[in-house]
């Protein structure tokens, strides 16, 4: 097997301030600053320490893989990509790939704000080390698949953000890199382009070149991915097949939230939406103090910023097993019921009356929209629930299955029956 990308013993340190360095306020950060002055004329200097990001990390790449990179945030996944991308010097250590690398670390990385659409696929291009012929040749399908066409001559200070990763995007899949790496580039755009990019970085990985994809997304990480390395603390915990590191990322790295507890959401990555409106909070209880009973009913309480007076028409809530595969939907939008959302804050509330599933955990999934296209928010991990057994479910099979069904056993015949005829039963 030919070798993509070699790491050995990489670490990354960063040196951190740890006096005091004032509040966000201007009169706070004024003092500081003369504190921190004055300080210095007495040859009292800012303690500084230091933090490890990386430490130590190896592994390799084979040409070929679709390797997904996971871990909690602040593990080290995005200073690693940093480093393979050049744009940050490691400590200690090497990383070392073979052919050219496109890269996607953030939204419109590499991009100059004052240059148009069109000039920005050539200087990407430039910087990948590609000729003018050679991005001419790829010109038509980037803008394409970017669906910027009427906003190609126009600088792309002024697109907003789902434009902005739509063409960085497009640019770094389409210019042939032996290598592609991506960071949460599917955090941003809605459901048509997360498609979009996850058949894109498919078709790179089935023409035998490399991606390297770090993503909260474990159903992305599945669906795209045949390798992972999973990092905790700037080290590798472990490397291994896709699915081997995504259980293992969820047994250990996935929290479960507390019922009756408002739970912050704002900073969970998005799988989509425009964020005019989004998901600020959700609490879950089961109408009572205690936890989610299998078979009992689920209240969802979900608080919603708007940027503006909207309105919407599909709210829904959605749980999943841990393998990504949506177990069930409390989808408003058959229900055909506009919900108006006022400027600042909002709250709704889900309640789904009997929960259909086994005891076990689940993820909490959140959709905002308005149909049949305009996505707001969408959410496809926001939390992590447990549902308990019901107090008169005795024993179950450990392999029981996910969803539950009421059932009784109906014997056909009361009488003793000759050894040759069947006992037939009804379920």
């Amino acid at each position: 097997m030919t070798i993509a990308l070699r790491v050995e013993n990489l670490s990354k340190a960063f040196r951190i301030a740890t006096g005091p360095q004032g509040g966000q306020l201007l009169g706070e950060r004024l003092k500081s600053s003369v504190k921190s002055w004055w300080d210095t004329l007495r040859g009292r200097r800012l303690q500084r320490q230091e933090f490890w990001a990386l430490k130590n990390v190896s592994f390799e790449v084979q040409a070929g893989d679709a390797v997904g990179i996971v871990g909690r945030n602040g593990a080290g996944k995005s200073t690693l990509l940093k480093i393979l991308s050049r744009v940050v010097e490691p400590t200690s250590g090497s990383a070392d790939y073979f052919g050219r690398m496109g890269s996607l670390l953030e939204v419109g990385t590499g991009f100059h704000a004052e240059l148009s659409g069109r000039e920005n696929i050539f200087l990407n291009g430039s910087i990948l080390g590609m000729c003018r012929r050679e991005i001419q040749k790829k010109f038509d399908e980037i803008v394409e698949f970017a669906e910027i066409g009427p906003f190609l001559d126009t600088p792309v200070k002024r697109y907003s953000s789902g434009m902005y990763v739509k063409l960085a995007f497009a640019v770094a899949a389409h210019l042939d890199p032996d290598i592609l790496v991506l960071d949460e580039v599917l955090a941003v755009g809605d459901a048509k382009f997360q498609k979009k990019c996850l058949g894109k970085m498919k078709n790179v990985a089935a023409q035998g070149r490399t991606v390297l994809f770090v993503s909260h997304d474990m159903a992305a990480v599945r669906r795209l991915c045949n390798r992972g390395v999973m990092l905790s603390k700037g080290q590798v915990v472990k490397t291994g097949t896709a699915d081997e590191i995504v259980e293992l990322y969820l047994a250990t790295e996935g929290d479960v939230a507390r019922p009756n507890t408002w739970l912050a959401i704002s900073q969970v990555p998005r799988s989509g939406g425009n964020r005019q409106a989004q998901f600020t909070e959700l609490r879950f209880s089961s109408g009572q103090e205690a936890g989610i009973i299998s078979g009992g009913p689920l209240h969802v309480h979900l608080r919603i910023h708007a940027e503006d007076n909207l309105v919407v028409d599909r709210v829904a809530v959605a749980l999943y097993d841990r393998h990504g595969m949506k177990l069930l939907n409390a989808d408003t939008a058959p229900m055909q019921q506009t919900i108006p959302l006022l400027q600042g804050e909002n709250e709704v509330a889900m309640e789904i009356e009997s929960l259909p599933l086994l005891p076990g955990n689940y993820i909490m999934g959140l959709l905002l929209s308005k149909q049949p296209s305009t996505h707001f928010d969408y959410i496809e991990s926001a939390c992590e629930i447990e549902v308990a057994p019901a107090p008169d479910d005795g024993i179950r099979p450990t392999n029981d299955g996910f969803i539950r069904c009421q059932y009784r056993l109906h014997p056909i015949h009361t009488a003793p029956l000759p050894e040759s005829t069947p006992r037939i039963y009804t379920l």
